[in-house]
C-alpha cells in the first residue's frame, strides 16, 4: 500500500483561508489532475474493499465530487446530503453546530430504507461536526452507518475520534497535520 505522497502533493494549501491562521487545503488542484482524481477514487475503493453497501451517502459539495466517483466505481446509488432549501420534495434534516455558527443539512426523506447500509463520503474531515451530523441523519432515518471515507484527514482537529465515539469507522488517505 502506498503511503498517498503522490496524492498529497497534488493538494494545494492555501494560508489563512477562510481566516488567519488557517491552512487551507484545497482538493481542487487533485481535481484537476485526471490521473491523480482517478488514483485517489481507486484507493479510495480499495479501502472499502470486501464491504458491502447499499447506498454512499455523500455531503455536499466536494464530497459529492468523490461520492459520485465512488458511486459509479462500487456500482452503488447516492444518496445527496444538502444543505437547506436545496432539495426539491419532502425532505428531513439535521441542525448542528460549528465553530462560528448553526447549519444544517438534509436528505429527501425517502431516499433510504430502514436497515440500509450507508457509506459516507466526503472530501476532508476536519472537526467533525458535518460528518457527525450525517451520521444522526441517516441513522435517524433507520440507515446503518458504521464507515466514513475521506480524501484528507485534518487530525489535530479531531473529527476522526469524534467519529470513532459514534461507532464509525473513519478511513482516509493522506492527513495533514497541525492544521
Amino acid at each position: 500500500m502506498t503511503d498517498n505522497a503522490d496524492l498529497a502533493a497534488l493538494v494545494r494549501t492555501i494560508p489563512d483561508h477562510p481566516k488567519p491562521g488557517i491552512m487551507f487545503r484545497d482538493i481542487s488542484t487533485l481535481l484537476l489532475d485526471g490521473e491523480g482524481f482517478r488514483t485517489t477514487i481507486d484507493r479510495m475503493a480499495a479501502l472499502v474493499e470486501g464491504k458491502e453497501y447499499d447506498l454512499i451517502a455523500g455531503l455536499e459539495a466536494r464530497g459529492f465530487i468523490i461520492a459520485s466517483a465512488l458511486s459509479y466505481v462500487l456500482r452503488l446509488g447516492k444518496v445527496m446530503l444538502r444543505k437547506p432549501g436545496k432539495l426539491p420534495g419532502s425532505r428531513v434534516g439535521v441542525d448542528y453546530t460549528l465553530e462560528y455558527g448553526t447549519d444544517r443539512i438534509e436528505m429527501h426523506d425517502d431516499a433510504i430504507r430502514p436497515g440500509q447500509r450507508i457509506l459516507l463520503v466526503d472530501d476532508l474531515i476536519a472537526t467533525g461536526g458535518t460528518a457527525m451530523a450525517a451520521v444522526e441523519l441517516l441513522r435517524g432515518a433507520g440507515a446503518v452507518v458504521d464507515t466514513a471515507l475521506f480524501v484528507i484527514d485534518l487530525p489535530d482537529l479531531g473529527g476522526e475520534a469524534l467519529l470513532r465515539t459514534a461507532d464509525v469507522t473513519p478511513r482516509h488517505l493522506m492527513a495533514f497535520a497541525g492544521d
